[in-house]
């Protein structure tokens, strides 16, 4: 089974991630098993399991580069008031 990031793993909601803990143990048990075929739709739920935790995992970024940016903005116009005492 194919493990999600840590920082997805991190946004995922207590029901989520109770889900996506018993997806595993269950996708782990059907490849011991040798059930590939089993596991494969079990790893295809755990896949649409993660996508909201990802959602927000980009947005998150999108709101640190949006700061990151303002921030840059605010010393730009910083230096220009200075530049013109």
């Amino acid at each position: 089974m194919r493990h999600c990031s840590v920082q997805v793993r991190g946004l995922l909601t207590r029901d989520e991630l109770d889900r996506y803990n018993g997806l595993i143990e269950v996708g782990s048990f059907l490849e011991d098993q040798n059930r590939y075929d089993l596991a494969y739709t079990v790893q295809k739920e755990i896949d649409l399991l993660i996508l909201p935790a990802i959602e927000r995992l980009k947005d998150k970024g999108r709101a640190r580069d949006r700061a990151t940016a303002e921030y840059l903005e605010s010393l730009k116009n910083e230096d220009s008031i200075e530049d013109e005492d």
